[in-house]
């Protein structure tokens, strides 16, 4: 199980970030991403492995005028 912007996940098995995000409809380029307290810089998604109980908050940059 993780935590994603306060809501648990199930979590069957440990996944690299970028895959998580893929999976769940992010765009990559125009989201921030902490990882348990850190901010994870976008060239660490592809190597960042997540385990059960980690806490994400993922934000989404939006533009607009």
């Amino acid at each position: 199980m993780i935590r994603v912007n306060g809501e648990d996940r199930q979590l069957e098995k440990e996944i690299i970030l970028q895959d998580f995000l893929e999976r769940e409809g992010y765009q990559t380029g125009r989201i921030a991403v902490e990882k348990n307290g850190g901010i994870v810089p976008k060239s660490r998604y592809a190597e960042t492995l997540l385990h059960s109980g980690d806490v994400l908050e993922i934000v989404s940059f939006v533009g607009g005028g």
